[in-house]
C-alpha cells in the first residue's frame, strides 16, 4: 500500500480501494506492519505530554503514573480494533451488504490511521492543535470508513451504506471518547 493510496480513502469509494483489494494485503501482515506501529504512537505521545507538560492539557494530571496510561490506553486501542472488524462486518451483513470477514478487519485497521498520526501533536504543548488535530483526524477516519464500506462492498447504495456507517461510526465515537476517559480517569 502506498501513501498516495491511503490519501484518497477518506475522500472516494472508487479510488485506493480497487488498489487494496487488488492487493489485499494478509490481516497479520496489516496488524504487524501498519495496526500495531501506529497504535504504539498515541500511547508513547501520551506518556511523553503527561510527563513532560501535563499541566497544559489537565492540570490534576502532574501526578498520574503515565506509564500505566500508556499502557492502558495501548490495550484499549487493540481491543477497539477488533471490537471494530468484528461490528463492521456483521452490521454491514445486518443491512444488506456484502464486506467479508478479512475486509472488515482490514477497514478496521486503516481507519483509526488518522487518529493515531494525530497523536503526534502531543509534541506540542497546546491544547488548542491537539483538539484541532483531533476533529480533523476523526473526520478522516469517519471518511475512511464510509467510503471503506461502500468500496468493499461494492455499493453505491447510498441508504444501506449510510445505515452501517451510522452505526460503525457511532460505536467508533463512543471507543474514541472511552479512550480519552481512560486518559482524563485514570
Amino acid at each position: 500500500m502506498k501513501l498516495s493510496t491511503l490519501s484518497h480513502l477518506p475522500f472516494s469509494a472508487d479510488q485506493g480501494w480497487d488498489e487494496i483489494e487488488r492487493v489485499r494485503p494478509r490481516l497479520q501482515y496489516l496488524f504487524a506492519l501498519i495496526v500495531l506501529p501506529l497504535s504504539l504512537l498515541p500511547p508513547a505521545m501520551l506518556y511523553y505530554a503527561g510527563t513532560h507538560y501535563p499541566e497544559a492539557f489537565l492540570p490534576q494530571s502532574v501526578d498520574k503514573d503515565w506509564a500505566m496510561i500508556a499502557g492502558g490506553f495501548f490495550v484499549a486501542e487493540m481491543v477497539t480494533v477488533l471490537v471494530m472488524g468484528w461490528l463492521i462486518r456483521e452490521v454491514a451483513s445486518s443491512n444488506g451488504l456484502r464486506i467479508d470477514t478479512h475486509d472488515a478487519y482490514l477497514l478496521a485497521g486503516i481507519a483509526p490511521i488518522p487518529l493515531w498520526l494525530s497523536s503526534l501533536g502531543l509534541l506540542f504543548p497546546s491544547l488548542t492543535l491537539n483538539a484541532a488535530l483531533a476533529l480533523v483526524a476523526l473526520g478522516l477516519s469517519c471518511g475512511i470508513i464510509y467510503r471503506g464500506i461502500e468500496g468493499l462492498s461494492h455499493t453505491r447504495e447510498d441508504v444501506s451504506a449510510a445505515g452501517a456507517v451510522q452505526i460503525v461510526i457511532g460505536a467508533g465515537l463512543m471507543a474514541w471518547a472511552l479512550l480519552l476517559m481512560l486518559v482524563v480517569m485514570l
